[in-house]
């Protein structure tokens, strides 16, 4: 679709894409497909971490987000420091050069408002920041949709969240707390919405057929997660790590002894480290570890499980979009809210202190009443993909005014 004058509308799109974050590339998937479903002829580009991924995966156009490529490598050396600080200045041009060429520009879902995992304010808030104000100041509408926002104690990373939330033209949310957290932050939320994850707007495939109760129990999916606990854990992050993976392997070596076969799932390419510990420490047959490269590769193994236990959102988000029953290790409030969202609230577990014991009862009573459960994420995932529709419907009215126009005088009688 076109604007009156002919020209196709110019979208980008921005974020950490292309990183090896599936999460992160599945709210771009969604984002594409909505874009070609009902702007085919926009013309799409990025700007992100990953442009060569991006574009052999996606087929489109990419910049890399950064012009220094040591970003998000430790700076310890005067170089590397000089490099860093020249590169904040470079992408002040190189940013409002990429806006400037664009009607649009869209930041597909993730949690681009929140620091629930390290993160310095210098680094991708900074950009998000040069974005939202580039887009300001050359009149090219930033739409954040469906994002991730929480609270932020960090005083400089705080400023460049709430700086960028108002200056973006178009917001909404993935869940009522981001919302919340944005206004505390002192942004003017009144005309913002929530809506899903993008990432339920996403294909689903075929759920295997519930075990029979009377047979023998099938298999178990396990996500895993690189976890040193937040940006406010710097202190104690090898110790929550520690925690972490103990109470992890436990709980493997008791599914193992119960002849459960157990299939380890990553979510991040740093996730590796977490399946070779697990594997090191249970060495058995009934362990083995999948190489998802995408969030239909994940869903295509939680729909084969009779269970899954996850940690990152986004794999608790494919287990929840496939109806297959899940428990949460919830490191952010964002996990507990998606999961009392979908009906499962019951169901969580605190990452930073797992008790293996605990986690196993918990477990054990998801099994129990999975039947139920299947049936509660079915109605669920209708009531998602419904809103989701009123999301992208908003959305065009709200970033292509005059494409809208069109389409509706078209579907006119």
């Amino acid at each position: 679709m076109t604007p009156a004058n002919g020209t196709p509308v110019r979208v980008g799109v921005f974020g950490l894409l292309g990183s090896g974050n599936l999460g992160n590339d599945g709210s771009l998937e969604a984002v594409l497909g909505y874009l070609r479903a009902e702007h085919p002829e926009a013309e799409v580009d990025a700007l992100c971490g990953g442009p060569e991924a991006v574009t052999a995966r996606f087929g489109i156009p990419a910049t890399r987000l950064h012009w220094y490529r040591g970003e998000y490598r430790t700076a310890s050396r005067a170089g590397a420091i000089a490099g860093k600080g020249l590169g904040k200045l470079v992408d002040v041009f190189r940013t409002a050069a990429w806006v400037r060429r664009h009607d649009v520009v869209i930041v597909p879902g993730m949690g681009v408002l929140e620091a629930t995992l390290p993160l310095r304010p210098w680094g991708f808030p900074y950009a998000l920041f040069l974005l939202c104000a580039s887009g300001r100041l050359l009149r090219t509408r930033v739409a954040l949709v469906s994002v991730g926002a929480a609270t932020i104690a960090n005083r400089p990373t705080r400023a460049l969240v709430r700086w960028s939330g108002r200056l973006a033209a178009y917001r909404s949310y993935r869940d009522a707390q981001s919302r919340d957290a944005m206004r505390a932050m002192g942004v003017d939320t009144r005309h913002d919405e929530v809506y899903p994850d993008l990432a339920f707007a996403l294909p689903t495939p075929q759920a295997s057929v519930p075990s029979d109760p009377s047979a023998s129990p099938g298999p178990v999916c396990l996500g895993v997660m690189d976890f040193h606990g937040g940006n406010d854990d710097r202190a104690r992050a090898e110790e929550i790590h520690r925690r972490y993976l103990d109470g992890t392997i436990r709980f493997v070596r008791t599914l193992v002894e119960e002849g459960r076969p157990v299939r380890l799932l990553t979510g991040d390419e740093c996730d590796a480290s977490v399946v070779a510990a697990i594997l090191d420490a249970v060495d058995s047959p009934l362990v083995t570890a999948a190489e998802p490269s995408s969030l239909a590769d994940l869903m295509k193994e939680m729909a084969a499980a009779d269970t899954v236990v996850a940690i990152r959102y986004h794999n608790l988000i494919c287990a929840l979009k496939t109806g297959t029953p899940v428990l949460a290790l919830c490191y952010a409030a964002k996990s507990d809210a998606l999961m009392t969202e979908m009906g499962l609230g019951a169901y969580c577990h605190p990452a930073r202190e797992v008790d293996a014991d605990r986690l196993l009862q918990q477990f054990r009573a998801l099994e129990k009443h999975s039947a139920e459960l299947r049936q509660t994420l079915t109605e669920r995932n209708l009531a998602a993909a419904r809103q989701l529709k009123h999301q992208f419907d908003s959305l065009t009215a709200a970033l292509f005014p005059a494409t809208d126009q069109a389409h509706t005088v078209r579907k006119a009688p």
